[in-house]
């Protein structure tokens, strides 16, 4: 038998990038990893109907942005935007 490789950790270099996009201070390191995971896991439950396939989060200084790429994006946006807004809400009182 061969050795198994993790396909993310084998493709990292070559195609793709890490999900979470931060520079960690170790401090707040764990902290950060647990609301990676709730938004995470918040963006798959409330909009699992758009077709979820990646959520990535990058931190600056003082501000999180989340990057949600879907199937099905005009679902998330809504009229005028009026989801969107709904959703950025949610988030901030996460």
């Amino acid at each position: 038998m061969g050795q198994k490789v993790n396909p993310i950790g084998l493709r990292l270099g070559i195609n793709r990038n890490w999900d979470s996009r931060w520079f960690p201070s170790f401090s707040r390191m764990p902290a950060n990893i647990a609301e990676d995971n709730k938004i995470r896991r918040f963006v798959k439950k409330e909009l699992y109907y758009a077709g979820i396939s990646q959520t990535i989060i990058e931190r600056t200084a003082k501000k999180v942005r989340v990057t949600v790429v879907a199937a099905r994006p005009g679902i998330i946006i809504g009229k005028k935007g009026a989801d969107v807004e709904k959703l950025k809400n949610n988030l901030k009182a996460l």
